[in-house]
């Protein structure tokens, strides 16, 4: 006889949209969270505010976890990790450590939700200096200045008053074989741009990009006031190299709508990193045996009409442990998934 609940692994956006969908049509769940709370990458990461809307991400992933929590079939497992699994759909048997102690969980369908890390600046081929220069930060660096209300340079604690963003730093990069867009980060970077321009008036903020990708509805909600409202300056390039000069930072590369070389100096270097598969993703996908495409994201083998269904029965992936994803992708995949695994063990339940 099948087992009636849906194991989810990972507590991040999608993970809670999943397991509250799941929830919501009566399914018993229990999410598998390795970290000691909730939330995922906007928590972990000190998100100041989430794309586009720039709302507190502490404040809306607050509300999405105690929309998940208010279900009375949703159980949750902290400090807990999926270490080996057996079985097959329907009879899933996952081990686990629990604040270290070995625990084994009996369900009948599994919800991957093991999320992405940021790609590390430093395996990138461009002379970037993430980790020789104190004033080249990444992304979410700055989302936890950001959070923090204080926006300043690391190596001397003032206020930069010239800061630029350079973008696709790990994706869309053959050499190092993350030849994917990344989807989020040129939409990361406006929000953020438009932040810095919020905290630090006369601040100068400049945005270095191959090529502008907004998706859905972002170009008019942060791209387009990004310019004519905070007057940020989007300038069509390529950096190549970072280096330090006269207690600034010499940022050089190409001007390629102009065609020539360019120098300018900086006093903050934000480094737009793509998204990778997360360490759990990966392990995670050899311990239930689901496949991976090139790039070691989850494979959905069905195709766009069906993006999340896995290589094994039963089994489910969401949100950005199939590829990037923006927060709309989360929500609407976990939410899928979770009506999906929720068929699924009636569809087991009537046979």
């Amino acid at each position: 006889m099948a087992n009636s609940i849906v194991a989810v692994i990972g507590g991040g956006p999608a993970g809670l949209a999943a397991a509250s969908t799941a929830a919501s049509l009566g399914t018993e769940v229990v999410i598998i969270e390795k970290l000691g709370f909730l939330g995922g990458r906007p928590i972990e990461e000190n998100y100041a505010s989430l794309t586009p809307h720039l709302r507190s991400a502490e404040e809306a992933m607050g509300e999405v976890i105690d929309h998940a929590r208010s279900f009375p079939s949703l159980s949750v497992k902290l400090n807990s990790k999926v270490v080996s699994a057996s079985g097959d759909a329907g009879n899933y048997t996952l081990e686990l450590l629990t604040d270290g102690q070995p625990e084994t969980l009996e369900v009948g369908a599994i919800i991957i939700a093991t999320g992405f890390q940021h790609f590390d600046p430093g395996r990138e081929t461009q002379m970037y200096g993430y980790y020789e220069f104190d004033d080249v930060i990444a992304l979410q660096d700055l989302e936890a200045m950001l959070k923090e209300g204080r926006v300043q340079r690391p190596s001397n604690g003032e206020e930069p008053m010239r800061v630029c963003f350079v973008q696709c730093v790990g994706s869309r990069d053959r050499q190092i074989g993350n030849e994917y867009c990344s989807k989020v980060c040129c939409g990361v970077a406006s929000k953020e741009a438009i932040e810095v321009k919020l905290a630090i008036p006369g601040v100068e903020v400049f945005i270095f990009y191959i090529d502008m990708r907004m998706y859905g509805y972002w170009e008019s909600q942060i791209y387009w006031p990004a310019q004519e409202q905070h007057h940020v300056q989007y300038v069509k390039g390529i950096i190549t190299e970072v280096l330090p000069k006269n207690g600034k930072l010499l940022v050089r590369g190409e001007d390629t709508t102009m065609g020539r070389p360019m120098e300018v100096l900086m006093d903050l270097v934000v480094l737009s990193v793509g998204m990778e598969p997360s360490v759990g993703t990966r392990e995670i996908s050899q311990i239930l045996g689901v496949a991976q495409n090139k790039y070691g994201f989850i494979d959905a083998p069905k195709g766009p009409l069906d993006t999340v269904a896995t290589s094994r029965p039963g089994i489910f992936a969401v949100g950005s442990a199939l590829g990037p994803a923006d927060l709309e992708d989360c929500s609407s995949s976990g939410g899928f998934a979770g009506a999906r695994a929720t068929a699924f063990l009636s569809s087991l339940a009537r046979a």
